[in-house]
């Protein structure tokens, strides 16, 4: 996904095989076990590097076909300027197409004894805005990539160069294939190489690398040893949980989130109080933009519930934009496409072998949180309303005002026909919408709690603990009207009192508190005194 270190891997597949870097292998990669015995590959290539996401994606598709055409000029421009020593002939430009600048550049570099490596970073990056763009977005996409549009002209130019004129390897790296399949006519010789387990942990960090970071930063801050064992925590709680590929590989952490948490953790010797690093909040624009499509919202309420996670047999790899517009929600579009884009990842398999996906980590699961809050509730009044109920709660333990606020505005944005599938996984929904803060809490809906599962979890961030502030631990009890025997009228006119009074209220009222006496024992005996 996004953010993930792939601009960086290009980097260092350019210095590893560039001609022009031979001088300095020793100095970047000696040390490395790719330095001691390197492949007969290195610095062998003169080296090209495209990066879509330069490419303006705004105006006609003129305007981006232009932007596209100005930014590979730019590049052969630049490899111009850094090889032209090199290159026993001079390399012509052309301002009106750069796919001729290219093929000029192909053609310098085969009249020497090397040969030339395209590295293409985000390919579909322009593409993919363009396509979740709401004006016309779909529109002009498929201009681009249908036909004869300008994206596939380009790639289908790669392939033609690729054949014994003097362009030996590409390497691309994006974020989905979606791109890629709807450009597969012209550009059909390429390898998906991100499922294969070898490649799992190409980019992230693993968990011991993150505890060694931890750990040296502790010693500088003069920290005691067992609060780095609590930063790693709350590191694994809000950072880690990526698995990319089939394998059963050790989940990986998002490497921005990890090295934005080691800088503040660093400079101040305290944790950051923002968790969510800026660079990533633009991935609510991913989760709204599946939220639009045919049967997103049904997805995106499925992906908060845990315990009926999303199921499927495989993760779609070669998907075109016209399939998951008519996808249905028994098919695994939209959820490999949530996979790709790094909101999803793989959690386990089921008893029939089937992907279990799940939300990776607290962070995304805040960005889930944030699309239905901006859905449901728009208006200032209502947020404010809102965020004082909750910070009344997270203080004193008075749910009174948070349900009030639930029952009379916030489900009243609710159209009649959404009744219909209102079950205990919307009032969970409704509470965790509202309640949710990362700058005071670790949230968790559904925590595993001795076998079994607390519907709402709100433990204290141990940075926070010394402000007057509680642990809770929410139980929901969802009851029908057909299983009360009342119509919606009767409640209306009783009091909470009188409803609670009611013997199937009150027998579920009990449950709920004998489940929450087991849970509260398990996580004192966890927490033991820092829990109040």
């Amino acid at each position: 996904p996004r953010r993930f270190g792939k601009s960086l891997v290009l980097s260092m597949l350019e210095n590893y095989y560039d001609v022009a870097k031979a001088d300095a292998f020793e100095r970047l990669f000696g040390h490395l076990k790719i330095g001691q015995a390197p492949t007969p590959g290195h610095n062998q290539y003169f080296v090209m590097r495209w990066d879509f996401s330069m490419v303006a994606s705004h105006g006609d598709t003129k305007a981006i076909e232009r932007a596209l055409h100005d930014h590979i000029n730019a590049c052969v421009r630049s490899f111009i300027s850094r090889y032209h020593a090199r290159l026993p002939q001079a390399i012509q430009l052309e301002p009106n197409n750069a796919l001729v600048s290219f093929q000029s550049a192909v053609d310098a570099v085969g009249e020497t004894p090397y040969k030339l490596y395209l590295l293409i970073d985000e390919y579909d990056n322009f593409a993919n805005e363009v396509l979740t763009a709401q004006l016309g977005g779909q529109d002009r996409y498929a201009t681009l990539v249908h036909g004869e549009g300008i994206l596939k002209t380009v790639f289908k130019a790669v392939k033609a160069l690729s054949s014994g004129q003097g362009l030996d390897k590409v390497f691309i790296t994006g974020v989905s294939p979606v791109v890629m399949s709807d450009i597969s006519s012209g550009y059909n010789v390429a390898k998906d190489i991100s499922l294969r387990p070898r490649y799992h942990d190409l980019c992230g960090f693993h968990e011991h690398e993150v505890a060694e970071a931890l750990e040296k930063i502790g010693k500088e801050c003069g920290l005691p040893k067992d609060q780095t064992a609590e930063a790693l925590a709350m590191m694994r709680t809000f950072y880690n949980g990526y698995r990319f590929g089939y394998g059963d590989d050790p989940l990986v952490y998002n490497p921005t989130l990890a090295l934005y948490f080691f800088d503040n953790y660093q400079e101040e010797c305290a944790y950051p109080r923002k968790i969510l690093d800026t660079n990533l909040a633009m991935d609510r624009n991913r989760i709204e933009y599946i939220a639009r499509m045919p049967h997103g919202n049904e997805l995106i309420a499925r992906i908060l519930n845990p315990q009926d996670p999303p199921l499927i047999p495989e993760l779609a790899d070669r998907f075109g934009v016209q399939d998951m517009l008519t996808a249905t929600k028994d098919q695994p579009f939209l959820a490999s496409l949530m996979y790709y884009l790094g909101v999803l990842t793989i959690a386990d398999r089921d008893a029939m072998g089937r992907l279990t996906l799940c939300i990776p980590n607290l962070v995304i699961r805040r960005l889930y949180v944030e699309r239905i809050r901006d859905s449901l509730l728009p208006e200032y009044e209502d947020r404010e309303i809102s965020r004082s109920a909750a910070e009344h709660f997270y203080t004193s333990g008075d749910l009174s005002p948070l349900c009030d606020f639930i029952e009379t505005r916030y489900f009243q944005v609710f159209d009649n026909r959404d009744y219909r599938w209102t079950n205990q996984l919307t009032i969970k929904t409704a509470f965790l919408v509202v309640l949710f803060s990362d700058t005071f809490y670790i949230m968790d809906s559904e925590t595993a709690i001795d076998k079994g599962y607390a519907d709402l979890s709100m433990i204290i961030r141990p940075d926070m603990r010394k402000y007057q502030l509680l642990d809770h631990l929410l139980e929901f009890k969802y009851i029908s009207l057909k299983e009360l025997g009342l119509s919606a009228e009767a409640i209306k006119e009783k009091t909470r009192e009188e409803l609670q009074a009611l013997p199937r209220v009150e027998a579920e009222l009990d449950a709920a508190k004998k489940q929450l006496s087991r849970y509260r024992a398990t996580l004192e005996a966890v927490y033991g005194e820092k829990l109040r």
